[in-house]
């Protein structure tokens, strides 16, 4: 009986270390990341026929560097650039509109005024899509901060300004009733016939679509990763195959079938899709290449707003997108 739940106990720890052996799983900037693509796959559901496009970095000119912008919802009607903050605990606003959250044992941070923040980032996605070629009218674009956390508890939430959507108008929002504002669209655009304004928003989902945006991980566990690809670690001969696997030559990579030989023999598939500056749409399923490597080899991943390298076992992966 001893002998066969020390196994047991073996055994389980074995899986956990195999599956989820990656520091930055412990991190709590992964259920930021995960936050985002949460509230993007909602946004979607409500705005039947709507684009959200996450971890677009647009050029400042200003600061020389590029400026991260979480979520631009595209729909019929608007554009809205959203933040997403992922805020749990009591939150109340100082005199400068920042926010002042204390969490669990009370415990307080300062985030500074989020609504200043993402309005600062209209103007510099606005000057950004003119210089690309589309003048945005005016009143067609606006911004929102999204609090998609249950523990978030804003003290006094009338005295928050109403670009913030607390958490309780977020589980409100219905497809029907989902517009975040109301009159935004007037004059030119509004009068304008349905061709004319499709036309407008192809123009503006082809130069959205290929903005410069951030390296994806998709992780076991619905969790995501935004950042930079470094490299792969494992054995010389693992890394061989997946030579081919950098940016300028592969767009997306998927990993499939993880064979369990015994952990030490493990192994999984990796199915990536060459990059094609020509191709219009992603390539097809029959054109994607495929090696068999160790399930133990490492992504190696810089998160954003992270001065660390983190590594990821391949057999906690389920897909990595590589900007061009």
């Amino acid at each position: 009986m001893w002998v066969a739940l020390v196994c047991g106990l073996f055994l389980c720890l074995m899986v956990k270390l195999f599956f989820y052996d990656d520091d930055t799983l412990r991190d709590s900037d992964d259920s930021h990341f995960s936050a985002l693509f949460t509230v993007a796959k909602r946004l979607e559901k409500l705005y039947r026929g709507g684009r959200v496009y996450v971890g677009i970095q647009i050029p400042d000119l200003d600061s020389a560097s590029r400026r991260n912008v979480d979520l631009v919802l595209v729909t019929n009607e608007e554009v809205v650039v959203i933040s997403v903050k992922n805020v749990s605990g009591v939150v109340s606003l100082d005199e400068d509109g920042n926010w002042i959250c204390t969490g669990k044992h009370h415990k307080t941070e300062c985030i500074q005024n989020p609504v200043a923040e993402t309005k600062h980032l209209v103007s510099i996605l606005e000057e950004y899509l003119e210089q690309r070629g589309v003048a945005i009218p005016e009143g067609y674009l606006s911004f929102k901060v999204v609090c998609p956390n249950p523990f978030f508890s804003p003290i006094h939430s009338d005295s928050f300004p109403p670009e913030v959507i607390t958490y309780d108008q977020w589980t409100r929002l219905k497809p029907e009733h989902s517009k975040l504002s109301s009159g935004w669209i007037k004059g030119i655009l509004h009068g304008r016939k349905d061709k004319m304004q499709e036309s407008f928003r192809e123009k503006l989902n082809s130069v959205l679509g290929t903005a410069p945006i951030s390296d994806r991980l998709e992780l076991r566990g619905s969790k995501y990763v935004l950042g930079e690809f470094i490299e792969f670690k494992g054995k010389p001969d693992d890394l061989q195959k997946l030579r081919k696997i950098k940016r300028s030559k592969v767009s997306h990579l998927s990993v499939r079938k993880i064979s369990m030989f015994g952990f030490a023999n493990s192994t999984v598939q990796v199915l990536y899709a060459p990059r094609d500056y020509r191709a219009e749409e992603s390539l097809g399923p029959s054109e994607w290449q495929e090696v068999t490597v160790r399930s133990s080899t490492e992504v190696v991943f810089q998160p954003q707003n992270s001065i660390k390298h983190h590594k990821y076992k391949l057999s906690s992966v389920v897909s990595m997108s590589l900007s061009a």
